[in-house]
């Protein structure tokens, strides 16, 4: 499929706005991901960040703008948080545990959506929790189908092991005990965009002594089902916008 627009310099920023997707994303990793000459990402680079569609981390890498946020928010075009409601309250109401989103931001997941079990011993994560990328089923989801580079920096002091994320990619879902906090379990699944990128994990996570050892033989079907509607809302949002016909509404580890 042709995704030129025709408008060469466009074409090339939109490459470099997609590859910024996935993550802080070093000059070098830039190049590799868009196929572009060094000189040419570079000042794309520095252009966008001029116009604060690109920003830099701590460590000088290059990470989507924060015009980006402004922009999305004076659109409403955050489907995903807008079908995450109905879908984590099925979701806590089928396990009857707290069920979570979580998106990465850099070396963090950060939950930006939860629905909480109302009565007993739960795991309370609130929206704006930034938890460690380094334990966790969701942080293995969101690290799991990562590139080559991204993957072996993101294991260094991971509680979980490249093993164990060969087995996330091989089943479509995480688990993890007591990984982020002594006594908790939890069970991901990825949730994709529309260009098949892992930009999120909905989780659900409790105490160990109700989601026993195993808590992905008990949760993994209907925990990975609610990712699925959720992969299904952004990309038939997305495809509404392309077609010219959305009406702006939202269709369609913790541990």
């Amino acid at each position: 499929m042709d995704n030129s627009s025709g408008v060469g310099v466009i074409d090339k920023a939109a490459l470099v706005l997609d590859a910024l997707e996935a993550g802080p994303t070093t000059l070098a990793q830039l190049v590799a991901s868009t196929g572009l000459a060094r000189p040419t990402v570079h000042r794309l680079a520095l252009a966008l960040a001029h116009h604060r569609l690109v920003g830099r981390d701590i460590q000088g890498r290059f990470v989507l703008g924060s015009r980006l946020v402004e922009l999305a928010s004076a659109a409403g075009e955050d489907r995903l948080i807008a079908a995450a409601g109905p879908v984590l309250l099925t979701l806590r109401d089928a396990t009857g545990e707290s069920a979570q989103l979580f998106r990465r931001q850099g070396d963090w997941r950060v939950c930006v959506a939860s629905a909480e079990r109302p009565v007993g011993l739960r795991d309370t994560i609130p929206v704006g929790t930034q938890l460690s990328m380094k334990a966790g089923s969701a942080a293995q989801c969101l690290l799991a189908w990562e590139d080559h580079d991204r993957l072996l920096m993101g294991l260094q002091n991971a509680r979980f092991t490249p093993t164990v994320l060969a087995g996330v990619r091989r089943r479509g879902w995480a688990q993890s005990l007591g990984e982020r906090e002594a006594g908790v379990a939890s069970v991901s699944a990825p949730v994709r965009g529309p260009s098949g990128r892992v930009i999120a994990a909905v989780s659900i996570s409790g105490p160990m002594e109700r989601l026993t050892r195993q808590p992905g033989r008990i949760h993994a079907e209907v925990v990975s089902d609610a990712a699925r509607q959720l992969t299904l809302a952004v990309g038939s949002a997305s495809e509404g916008h392309a077609d010219g016909h959305g009406d702006g509404s939202a269709d369609g580890q913790a541990g």
